[in-house]
């Protein structure tokens, strides 16, 4: 292995650990905010299921990163720096600015914009991307369904308890809830820089005629997002915990259960959705189930407009890079 994909390497995991940073507020916002758990709690419980999160799920997602996006034959070294270097600056900006956009579409803009600028258009993989781009307008829709539709079952069945009985129930549930949650988010957005560092390597001939992700790359790239989730971005937790609507542990548990219900099907699917747009979905679906003015649907409309933005800042900033890199 030369120095330079070495380097490669320590750069995709610094994203995959800013992209723990930058997500953790998608597993532990709705638990620090109706005070199950402190914040340093909640970031080691997060962390631990993020990185276990690699016993559980099929490397699918690794898969259609590494294979799925742009044709893995024009991927060489400039072209995964210049990726990685975009989707990087993209979510520190966002994290800056308080924004919970995706860390899944900033690395997918970015490994969009680097090709496009390295072959053209024809190096992109279209059956990949608009399966993505499909999941990116229907992850949120599906987390706020489902968020209400555990939120409508909930009160259902616990129509004649006592407010205090219900708090303490679903203060315990919310520990599941948001273990279930993490667990899913690390099955989903790790196995993105596994794509990204497998891609890599077979490129450089290391892997051998058949593309597959090795062992050490799993484990390396669920342990740097586990450390991320460690250090918490926690600008993005105060909006996604309050500001998009108020929650009590009740409804952080069916935001959380609704979304690692989606992550799972995601995953399933193969396709890698954003953790933020199903959380987000959810926590709104939860809020609008007591009345829609609960749900600041303002906040919302800020952070759609940055998920629009995600693919073709990123893709910007990663075409950037690539000319400057090639320079």
């Amino acid at each position: 292995m030369t120095a330079e994909i070495f380097l490669l390497i320590a750069l995709a995991l610094a994203f995959d650990f800013i992209n723990g940073f930058h997500d953790s507020a998608n597993s532990i916002a709705t638990v620090v905010s109706t005070r199950v758990l402190s914040p340093r709690q909640a970031v080691v419980w997060a962390a631990f299921f993020n990185f276990i999160a690699f016993l559980v799920f099929p490397l699918h997602i690794a898969n259609t990163i590494g294979k799925g996006i742009i044709d893995p034959g024009i991927v060489d070294p400039t072209v995964i720096a210049a990726t990685l270097i975009g989707a990087c600056v993209w979510d520190l900006l966002t994290w800056y600015w308080g924004l919970p956009t995706s860390s899944s579409h900033a690395l997918i803009g970015g490994f969009m914009g680097a090709a496009l600028v390295k072959v053209g258009a024809s190096a992109l993989l279209w059956n990949g991307i608009l399966r993505t781009v499909l999941f990116m307008v229907l992850a949120p829709f599906l987390g706020l369904a489902t968020g209400l539709a555990f939120g409508v079952a909930v009160a259902w069945l616990f129509r004649r308890a006592m407010p205090g009985r219900i708090d303490f129930l679903f203060r315990k549930g919310q520990l599941l809830s948001a273990a279930l949650y993490s667990l899913g988010h690390g099955g989903n957005d790790a196995q993105k820089t596994m794509g990204i560092i497998a891609v890599l390597l077979f490129s450089a001939g290391l892997l051998g005629p058949t593309f597959h992700v090795p062992t050490w790359v799993v484990l390396s790239c669920h342990a740097a997002m586990g450390l991320g989730t460690l250090f918490g971005g926690w600008r993005i937790v105060k909006t996604m915990g309050q500001k998009v609507a108020k929650l009590r542990p009740v409804d952080g548990f069916c935001a959380e259960s609704g979304g690692a219900l989606t992550l799972y099907f995601a995953s399933a699917l193969g396709v890698p959705v954003s953790t933020t747009h199903t959380i987000t979905g959810a926590i709104m679906g939860v809020g609008s189930l007591k009345r829609l003015s609960a749900v600041r649907w303002g906040v919302g409309g800020n952070i759609v407009a940055a998920w629009l933005l995600t693919i073709p800042a990123s893709a910007l900033a990663s075409s950037l890079s690539y000319w400057l890199l090639s320079l």
